[in-house]
């Protein structure tokens, strides 16, 4: 079983005739996804390596049957197109886009949410499911092995890091996806951790936090109130100094909230199983499960 995306999923790209789109599309796809088509506006009628492209996303759901799209827009443009699938009838968004102005995604989230939709990102690496097959993003998906771990992250290369842990210590992966590290994204940690509990292929669960924001104290409440299965948490950031942005847009201690110690004493106190060195994190998991 997997979360958001299988192997029945039908993928688009939005942006699939740039550069970025062309080579993660034929990636995907090589992977497992079932990539039905692309679009961009005025190529309708070409391919991209066999993949049809269309002129809108409506066209593209129409004629394919898409269900979710991964979106290679460039930031200033990229809240219409995230609009423009929600409109369509797409379930699920995985936007890649970093540096968005937060007010374009927080109206676009509105409607995301208004329209009972999925928006992963932006500023996200995607999200695989090795279990079926079925890669939205860019994460190099030769590293990831079916099994039992959910995995979740606000980081992209923390993540690579983490899974290449997990599955050299025979630990495979239900899904693992990226929040993203713009300020304002779509799913949260705990919408993330609802979707796992329910999975019942999902054994135990990885949360790859780091500074800024309150999204890991959540979490931590959601675990220790309504979560029934092992999380393994790691923080990044631990010396981040106040006021220094660290990476990413949203990752800045500000006004005495937002900092590593905070959030590894609540998840701690919520009952994860919190790791301070990164290259331990697999070896810990294989532990819990054990």
């Amino acid at each position: 079983m997997a979360i958001l995306v299988n192997r029945d999923s039908r993928v688009i790209c939005q942006g699939i005739t740039g550069r970025n789109g062309t080579f993660h599309s034929i990636a995907c796809r090589d992977y497992g996804a079932n990539m039905v088509g692309g679009v961009t506006p005025g190529k309708q009628g070409t391919f991209v390596d066999g993949i049809p492209v269309f002129n809108t996303v409506e066209q593209a759901v129409q004629e394919t049957g898409a269900n979710v799209s991964l979106i290679f827009i460039p930031a200033a443009g990229a809240k219409d197109p995230i609009l423009e699938a929600v409109e369509a009838g797409i379930e699920v968004i995985v936007c890649i886009t970093e540096g968005i102005p937060p007010l374009d995604t927080a109206s676009a989230l509105y409607t995301v949410k208004e329209k009972g939709r999925v928006l992963i990102g932006p500023n996200t690496p995607g999200i695989i499911s090795p279990t079926e097959k079925c890669k939205v993003g860019i994460m190099p998906g030769y590293i990831h092995s079916p099994g039992p771990v959910g995995v979740i992250s606000r980081s992209g290369t923390l993540t690579y890091e983490v899974v290449d842990q997990l599955t050299k210590a025979g630990m495979g992966q239900s899904t693992c996806l990226g929040l993203g590290g713009d300020p304002v994204v779509g799913l949260s940690f705990v919408d993330c951790l609802k979707m796992f509990n329910n999975d019942p292929k999902t054994e135990a669960v990885v949360l790859i936090g780091e500074i800024g924001g309150t999204a890991e104290e959540r979490a931590a409440d959601f675990i220790k109130n309504e979560f029934n299965k092992p999380v393994v948490a790691y923080v990044a950031g631990r010396l981040a100094p106040p006021g220094k942005r660290m990476g990413h847009a949203g990752a800045i201690i500000s006004g005495g909230s937002g900092t590593a110690q905070g959030k590894i004493k609540a998840l701690a106190e919520a009952g994860a199983t919190v790791v301070e060195n990164l290259t331990r994190v697999g070896q810990i998991v294989r532990e819990v499960l054990s």
